[in-house]
């Protein structure tokens, strides 16, 4: 057996963020001038890894007899923090000035508890990891496509397929209600 653990991984069809990645909600959101939360200051540092990129390190794990036995980070090398992600993010929709409301993580849980798990659980802690033994035995293994790439592609590509965006009502009425409860 070998164990992998992937990070926050994303696609054309993914465009991660602490809320609601796997729909193009939140993005939709920020390119329709609307405001969006952040938890906390942003400051958090995250990573992110391109699916292409996680590939290549899977693939030279798979069949690999030396890595029986082992346990793997494959993550990006890239690190930036929830505020750099979401301006990248913004900057992909074409959002000139984005709002976004920084709110503590505790009152958006309060707020929303079905981000508890993946908010205070997961995306309000730093998520930075080594990859130096993926690299040593996947020597082929690297991070290639930067974040600032990435979600430009994946922007486009749902843009171009808006049948896959998944868009939700109750995501985009759940960012709207934490966001009012917070404003006085």
């Amino acid at each position: 057996m070998t164990i992998v653990r992937p990070s926050h991984t994303y696609s054309n069809r993914w465009v991660p963020n602490p809320i609601s990645s796997s729909s193009y909600t939140f993005a939709s959101r920020l390119e329709h001038g609307k405001p969006v939360f952040i938890h906390d200051d942003g400051e958090t540092p995250w990573t992110l890894t391109a699916a292409s990129d996680f590939a290549v390190g899977l693939a030279g794990l798979v069949g690999n007899e030396k890595a029986i036995d082992e346990a793997f980070h494959i993550t990006g090398d890239e690190v930036l923090t929830w505020n750099q992600i979401y301006a990248e993010i913004a900057e992909a929709v074409g959002a000139k000035s984005p709002q976004i409301v920084k709110i503590p993580t505790d009152f958006v849980c309060k707020m929303a508890p079905d981000l508890t798990g993946n908010l205070k659980g997961d995306k309000a802690h730093p998520g930075v990891f080594d990859n130096s033994k993926i690299k040593r035995f996947v020597p082929e293994f690297q991070t290639r496509k930067p974040f600032r790439v990435g979600i430009r592609e994946s922007v486009s590509w749902l843009r171009a397929h808006p049948e896959q965006q998944n868009l939700s009502p109750k995501t985009d009425a759940m960012i709207e209600s934490v966001i009012a409860a917070w404003k006085p």
